[in-house]
């Protein structure tokens, strides 16, 4: 499916975060996994959660409402649309999901009150691109490309939505597939109904490697968040890099008792670093 929305995207750079590269890795790798928001792509929140702060979007919010037709204020819109997320996120925590993840195409189905697809998500894909601009991580482009040439299994496992591998092709010209992430080693927190911190999905993606032939200590996963990244990568026996090259999107989580005596193998703050590593 297709999606009208505005090419015209914000160039973003990355705000420095005054941490250096650090680490080794005495083992060769034979793969490596990517967290997406705030590690291959810069995002403007932060990461993919979105923030009730939305004071400075509420014109364009309000621009995107009245493309779509719908009368009601741009708050009521939005409380709507975090309650949703709210009580769907309750609903699966009592069936024992301790990191629930919802389908956005289900939360504005339920907000606006419609049953269009093609209308639902070409909306959630609008209003995503004015709550949380992104763009790609300098040298994304050239790390992605030598990684393939290498034969690297590349994977991806992130908190997103149907919208998060668009941003592939609309920056980079091409799928996943094509540029050299495996298909079964693409994990998206909304196809499985779980979301990071779950250690769920970084096991999935270490028994995936082992049926590629890859040990998980020789596969790198790279993030951002020590408690969503580094934490389950290393617990599910990754190793692991910390991408320290925004502070937007940096999250050291000092003051979380799991991730106080927790050291990622590598530190990176420009992702043309990993070839040194690959």
């Amino acid at each position: 499916m297709r999606y009208k929305v505005s090419k015209d995207f914000r160039r973003l750079r990355p705000i420095p975060t005054g941490m250096r590269a650090r680490g080794s890795i005495s083992k060769p790798l034979t793969g490596i996994v990517f967290d997406v928001y705030g590690t291959l792509f810069i995002s403007e929140s932060g990461d993919i959660s979105l923030s009730r702060n939305l004071k400075r979007r509420i014109k364009p919010l309000r621009n995107l409402l009245d493309r779509y037709h719908i009368r009601r204020p741009v708050h009521t819109v939005l409380n709507a649309y975090f309650e949703t997320i709210q009580k769907c996120h309750s609903s699966l925590r009592s069936k024992g999901i301790d990191f629930p993840e919802v389908e956005i195409d289900d939360i504005w189905r339920e907000v606006l009150k419609t049953d269009g697809v093609k209308c639902i998500r070409e909306f959630a894909v609008e209003f995503e691109l004015i709550v949380n601009p992104v763009y790609p991580m300098p040298n994304l482009k050239a790390l992605l490309c030598n990684c393939k040439e290498k034969n690297l299994l590349m994977g991806i496992v992130s908190n997103a939505q149907f919208f998060t591998p668009l941003l592939f092709k609309w920056f980079l010209g091409a799928d996943t597939a094509h540029l050299g992430f495996h298909p079964d080693l693409t994990l998206y927190s909304y196809q499985l109904g779980y979301a990071k911190p779950s250690v769920n999905m970084f096991k999935l993606a270490a028994e995936r490697a082992v049926k590629f032939g890859a040990s998980p200590d020789s596969v790198l996963y790279v993030g951002n968040d020590m408690l969503n990244d580094i934490y389950p990568a290393a617990q599910s026996g990754f190793k692991t890099a910390l991408f320290a090259g925004d502070k937007r999107s940096l999250r050291l989580r000092r003051d979380d008792p799991r991730c106080r005596n927790l050291s990622p193998t590598l530190v990176i703050t420009d992702l043309i670093q990993l070839l040194d590593y690959i």
